[in-house]
């Protein structure tokens, strides 16, 4: 009888981890996938005006850092 609770408790415990693990990996596949669909839509005035910028902080940056 002790034999046979100690089997059914390692199977039990093995289901869980199994259960435990594709839970996990199902949550990581799902979230990817609800996250691609937003897109951040660019008006026509953001597409003219001006960007990027070299000033003079900008270029003692580069200076510094030998970029």
């Amino acid at each position: 009888m002790a034999s046979d609770q100690k089997k059914t408790g390692t199977v039990e415990r093995r289901d869980f981890l199994k259960a435990v693990g594709l839970a996990g990996g199902a949550a990581a596949v799902a979230v990817p996938l609800a996250v691609t669909g937003a897109q951040a839509e660019e008006s026509g005035e953001e597409r003219v005006k001006p960007r990027y910028q070299e000033t003079e902080h900008v270029k003692q940056f580069y200076a510094l850092n030998r970029l």
